[in-house]
């Protein structure tokens, strides 16, 4: 009785869709006019991955994908790599940090604020008439025309900083929660015979931080494939980057690409589900990587 909440709420809100997208993913949808008599709905089969993804019309999706992949990349290895430094440097006992929580909070607030806010306050930064946008030219660089908003590149790179700065706090808390349930013996024994403050962090903390790591890569994976806030949110749609000879949205994420599909006058919901099935199964693939990748290896 007492889990049955969780299994309903699963059953209901995430097995049920999963499937409803595997089946609409099969069918093509014409509307006419409005009502439900004006929707013809015929089963094509594997017609709308072999049009969409894997045909002419597939370069729009590959384009998000990688779009998606450079965001998710930008963002997460210098936030590994930073979380990682703050948790050892808040979790070594020999720095006697005054006011730490106070430093921690700082670092996980941009994680509390809403991608709205973010996205709105980076925008007026980096808008024509933004802050940084004027100390730039009075410092003398030159900004293109019309701003770094419309070049798509630079737009890209935003987004990837708000993601970082949004989330690296989250990442050092977890990882500060891992390394702290380390038994400090094994550290004391290390410094026993010797180990530096390095070796202790390459040959203790991080082989026995993997099940942490494992767990963060895994969810960041999930979270990056599935971005959508803050993209749509701050710079939807900056057509310059170019991909097989054709201009694409160069902040249009797989999910941005997804919704484009199911409303308005492009809708086509059996385009937007081919593309939700593929992102499942890249999702997947993915996510499988990284968990054989830092699972522990057994001992024959």
């Amino acid at each position: 009785m007492f889990i049955a909440p969780f299994f309903i709420i699963f059953l209901i809100f995430q097995l049920y869709p999963l499937i409803e997208t595997f089946r609409t993913s099969f069918i093509y949808e014409i509307s006419k006019g409005h009502g439900k008599k004006a929707k013809v709905i015929r089963t094509i089969g594997f017609d709308n991955f072999k049009e969409y993804i894997f045909g002419k019309n597939g370069t729009a999706f590959w384009a998000a994908v990688g779009v998606t992949i450079v965001l998710w990349l930008c963002n997460f290895i210098p936030q590994i790599l930073l979380s990682l430094l703050l948790a050892a440097w808040f979790t070594d006992f020999h720095n006697k940090l005054k006011f730490e929580g106070t430093y921690k909070v700082i670092m996980y607030l941009p994680n509390i604020i809403t991608a709205a806010s973010l996205a709105f306050l980076f925008y007026a930064l980096f808008g024509v008439n933004g802050v940084f946008i004027e100390m730039f030219k009075a410092l003398g660089a030159k900004i293109p025309d019309g701003g770094l908003l419309d070049h798509g590149w630079y737009s890209l790179f935003i987004i990837a900083f708000i993601q970082f700065w949004m989330w690296y706090g989250n990442t050092m808390i977890v990882l500060i929660a891992g390394i702290m349930g380390i038994s400090p013996s094994l550290y004391e024994a290390a410094m026993v015979d010797g180990a530096t403050g390095r070796q202790q962090f390459f040959k203790i903390t991080l082989p026995l931080l993997k099940p942490i790591l494992q767990f963060t890569l895994v969810t960041s994976a999930i979270g990056g494939l599935q971005m959508y806030d803050i993209p749509q949110l701050f710079n939807a749609g900056k057509p310059v980057v170019n991909f097989r000879g054709k201009n694409i949205d160069s902040t249009t994420t797989i999910v941005m690409l997804i919704k484009k599909y199911l409303i308005g006058t492009t809708k086509n919901v059996g385009r937007a589900s081919a593309y939700s099935v593929v992102l499942f199964f890249i999702t997947l693939g993915v996510s499988l990587i990284f968990f054989f990748a830092t699972a522990e290896k057994k001992k024959k």
